[in-house]
């Protein structure tokens, strides 16, 4: 579990990123949190965008992505989701 402090400083830092994936009609699947799962492990901060021909609610795509990928949320706002996982060979970011 993050602290408020912790999600501070991943907001600002998540700021300037585009999303890199994309969630429409078709929901969450195996293979997108799969994918979710890898691209967190290089890069530990990541952008999430829900199309707006998506069926399901932006909170519970989070819900889905964070479980299945062993995430945190950071953020939602809008219909970006910020997701951060600590990764165990490329750490970047030090959340002192």
């Amino acid at each position: 579990m993050l602290t408020g402090k912790q999600k501070r400083l991943l907001r600002s830092k998540a700021h300037h990123l585009s999303p890199i994936f994309q969630v429409g009609k078709g929901g969450v699947n195996e293979n997108m949190i799969k994918q979710v799962g890898e691209a967190l492990e290089a890069r530990e901060l990541l952008k999430v965008s829900v199309l707006q021909n998506c069926e399901e609610d932006r909170d519970a795509v989070a819900q889905q992505l964070s479980e299945g990928a062993k995430a945190d949320v950071v953020q939602i706002i809008g219909n970006i989701i910020v997701l951060y996982k600590e990764s165990k060979e490329n750490k970047q970011i030090n959340l002192q």
